[in-house]
């Protein structure tokens, strides 16, 4: 079977979406009767070369689901919303991109694996393509379960490097923002590299009364050329509530992005 390319005129913007940024690998959106899986590619292109990638859908209604394809390019705002557009943005990977149908229809509890691939041309500089893969229910009608629904649509989001690309983090600046009421230490991280880079790991923290606690980034992608905020989330123990560090707070140690280590030694004032 032959794939298609992505653009096709006239592709609805909805309301009633999710995008899967950060959700857990198999996720179901709201007013939308399928489980997709997963919500996120993080690829390896090669220029010249066509890379496959398959995402797995499961339709979970009652009645058969109808269900249509396309690609957007989407945008992270500093408030870590992502808002989606099927014009093409200026540098657009999208014309890389070939789908494998436009629309589909599934029986109740059918799962279809659906193929797209990527092409970058021969001559593609190092980088980062980034785009979002749409399903979207054709007819709410087709798509409600037990109980009547609206029509939505799942944004699978898609980075894929090229070549040798890679995230260069470095935290610029700190700070204590106030959330639901409570203080909380945050980042500033900017992103030098050719790709998105994400912080994983663990730091100590000690707060004014002496009490020392374990903080984790937020699981954010900070984008090439790009400085956002991250905020520093402390950790429960196993059956019990995250701790309420009491400021000043004092935070070493290292978090790391990929094979990159980004090194920690800072002191949060009380807001």
């Amino acid at each position: 079977m032959s794939l298609l390319p992505t653009r096709s005129p006239g592709a609805l913007l909805l309301s009633a979406l999710m995008a899967l940024m950060c959700l857990p690998a198999t996720s179901v959106a709201q007013g939308f009767s399928a489980f997709v899986s997963p919500p996120r590619f993080e690829a390896k292109l090669t220029p010249g070369k066509p890379t496959r990638l398959i995402v797995e859908i499961q339709h979970v209604g009652t009645q058969p689901g109808a269900y249509r394809f396309y690609t957007n390019d989407w945008t992270l705002s500093p408030e870590h919303a992502v808002s989606f557009t099927d014009a093409l943005v200026p540098g657009s990977c999208r014309p890389w991109v070939a789908i494998e149908r436009r629309e589909l229809t599934l029986n109740p509890g059918n799962r279809y694996r659906y193929r797209f691939e990527i092409t970058p041309p021969a001559n593609t500089p190092a980088g980062e393509c980034r785009f979002a893969l749409m399903v979207e229910g054709r007819d709410a009608a087709q798509v409600q379960g037990p109980v009547p629904q609206v029509g939505g649509r799942i944004g699978v989001i898609v980075y894929a490097s090229v070549g040798d690309a890679s995230p260069d983090l470095s935290v610029t600046g700190s700070g204590v923002i106030l959330r639901e009421g409570k203080p909380l230490a945050v980042i500033d991280v900017r992103n030098n590299g050719l790709a998105h880079g994400r912080l994983d790991g663990v730091v100590d923290g000690t707060d004014a009364s002496g009490k020392k606690i374990e903080l984790a980034p937020a699981d954010l992608p900070i984008l090439p050329n790009e400085t956002r905020r991250i905020s520093l989330n402390p950790v429960a123990a196993a059956g019990l509530p995250a701790p309420d560090p009491r400021f000043p707070l004092r935070v070493t140690g290292q978090l790391e992005s990929g094979n990159q280590r980004v090194p920690l030694d800072l002191q949060f004032s009380a807001p």
